[in-house]
């Protein structure tokens, strides 16, 4: 039962950096945005980069809880946890690659 709580807490916690991040406070809250100079964020699509880094956040939370279940239903809790582990890890690079290619080359 422990790990439905921590899939659970981690669900929450993913939404909750989905809606809560925007315009307003990418400065504080986005590695990366928040120590780029005031002529590199002016080169960065930062609206179109936050749509991207919403739904990248909605849809690693709802796959990687699928796939939680699935394991949990057909193996046991330590694979189902191995799995929803490796589900969340392995899209991050993925997350990484994308969001360089919002930088506006002038």
């Amino acid at each position: 039962m422990e790990m439905f709580w921590g899939v659970f807490f981690c669900d929450l916690t993913f939404i909750a950096v989905a809606y809560i991040t925007n315009e307003n406070n990418a400065d504080m809250l986005l590695a990366g945005y928040n120590t780029m100079s005031k002529k590199e964020k002016e080169s960065f699509d930062l609206k179109n980069y936050l749509i991207f880094f919403k739904n990248f956040f909605i849809k690693l939370t709802l796959y990687s809880t699928i796939i939680f279940l699935m394991l949990f239903i057909a193996f046991d809790e330590i694979t189902a946890f191995i799995g929803y582990l490796v589900s969340v890890l392995v899209p991050l690079p993925y997350m990484v690659y994308k969001g360089n290619k919002f930088k506006i080359n002038k």
